[in-house]
């Protein structure tokens, strides 16, 4: 719940970039409905929250723990083309962190409007980039 929220209060900038999000549990929608109707936290969502019940959506990215019925934590960014740009799965006890999920959706965008370019670690937007070569070798 908490990763939600944190999530919820950066959905504007994330709208602002042109990204949409999904939040996906193996409970059902009507299990949604009553958490966001009882929860202030939950409350602040308006983003979609869609009920992946029948596992499809947790088995295709490989989330679904057989025989349990439950998905990992994950979050994964999909560009326009359905490729995979980042991928973060955490055990059941780690949250994640929306403002770095925001840099590395800034980053994933960056490198995608600027071929050859890579944003280095702790890359925050208008930082240096680097263009990978030969010459990069031992340097960094």
């Amino acid at each position: 719940p908490t990763e939600l929220e944190d999530l919820a209060d950066q959905y504007a900038d994330l709208q602002a970039m042109g990204v949409e999000v999904f939040a996906v549990s193996t409970d059902t929608h009507f299990s949604h409905k009553s958490w966001h109707d009882s929860s202030p936290a939950i409350s602040k969502i308006n983003y979609h929250m869609l009920g992946d019940q029948n596992h499809v959506i947790s088995n295709n990215f490989g989330v679904l723990r057989e025989g349990q019925g439950l998905a990992d934590r994950a979050t994964f960014v999909v560009d326009p083309d359905g490729v995979i740009q980042v991928m973060e799965i955490t055990c059941e006890g780690v949250g994640r962190n929306a403002v770095e999920l925001v840099r590395k959706i800034k980053a994933a965008i960056y490198v995608r409007e600027h071929p050859g370019q890579v944003c280095p670690a702790k890359w925050e937007e208008g930082s240096e980039t680097l263009a990978p070569s030969i010459d990069l070798v031992g340097k960094i």
